[in-house]
């Protein structure tokens, strides 16, 4: 049975998805239907704000948004993530426009460093598979996340601290990851309405990300001269007696490498078999995380650290 009353409410005003982009709207009314799921039991029937009534349509509950300043603004970055796609024009594939978008922003040195070995004569058929694996590749729905100039710039200052002036992020972070995404799940949850497919997306997407951070940071975030580094940690982590024993990479390092797995989502996610609605619905939640992590206030919070100069032993080590 559908809930008692519906969550919007007839002749509101709300934000509503139509594709990938969210539309000013307003509710005509509302009707439950009878699915058994009481988080998504009524659907709307909308008409967007500046359309014909020809567009007039009835939609779930999970393709609207309140119409808060804080979605307001999602749908602006949305907005300008889209025309700044347009006017690069189409992208030669989905697996380099991927590529593209984590290297511009990390530039690590090791993302090009496998062989690939020719094909022997007489393997056309291999070349036939390729080309149609390409295309099953390029298939897959790909996620566009929204990131402010003030993280592209903060992502710009780690690459040269790191990679030109060769130093450290200090470690353990005093604001860790794990920390970061905990503090956003709970100013968030007081946004989202208890019980709701909204919280539950908001609690799978920080969980998800934890995962992924743990998953992925020994593999694809670090430059090279972080390896050392983070091979003397993880002896830590592995080691019954130090304090830094059983942690995990997301409760040692912090906002950085935080965003330089957000920047690296794309094509995370396009190596997953996610369908288009739950590839949009990721977008949302990621772009909500990074305008929020863009706030002045979280900034000089999760960012405000000091790289330290890494010695001529580290470096000895490094050759060895």
């Amino acid at each position: 049975m559908a809930p008692s009353t519906p969550y919007y409410a007839k002749d509101e005003k709300v934000l509503c998805f139509h594709v990938d982009l969210l539309y000013e709207a307003k509710v005509l009314d509302t009707k439950p239907i009878d699915t058994g799921d009481k988080k998504n039991g009524w659907q709307y029937k909308v008409h967007y704000k500046g359309w014909k009534k020809t567009w007039d349509d009835w939609v779930p509950q999970d393709r609207m948004r309140k119409l808060t300043e804080e979605n307001k603004e999602l749908a602006a970055s949305l907005r300008r993530e889209m025309e700044a796609l347009r006017a690069k024009g189409p992208p030669h594939s989905t697996k380099k426009a991927a590529r593209d978008a984590a290297n511009s922003a990390r530039a690590s040195e090791d993302r090009h460093s496998s062989v690939t070995t020719a094909p022997a004569r007489g393997q056309k058929r291999n070349r036939d598979y390729d080309i149609e694996r390409e295309d099953a590749y390029n298939s897959r729905p790909s996620v566009r996340i929204f990131i402010p100039d003030r993280l592209k710039a903060l992502l710009v200052d780690d690459w040269e601290n790191i990679t030109k002036h060769l130093q450290l992020v200090q470690l353990p972070s005093a604001t860790p990851a794990s920390r970061i995404l905990d503090e956003y799940l709970a100013q968030e949850k007081q946004k989202r309405r208890a019980g709701s497919a909204d919280e539950d997306l908001l609690e799978e997407v920080v969980q998800g990300l934890k995962e992924y951070f743990n998953r992925s940071l020994g593999r694809i975030l670090l430059y090279r001269f972080e390896r050392e580094q983070y091979l003397q940690l993880y002896t830590r982590m592995e080691s019954g007696t130090d304090d830094l024993a059983g942690k995990t990479p997301a409760d040692i390092y912090g906002g950085e490498h935080l965003l330089r797995l957000l920047v690296s989502m794309p094509e995370l996610v396009a190596q997953t078999n996610m369908d288009h609605q739950a590839v949009g619905r990721l977008r949302e939640e990621l772009s909500k995380l990074t305008i929020w992590l863009a706030k002045e206030e979280n900034v000089q919070k999760y960012f405000a650290v000091e790289y330290e100069n890494a010695g001529p032993e580290y470096a000895d080590r490094l050759k060895e």
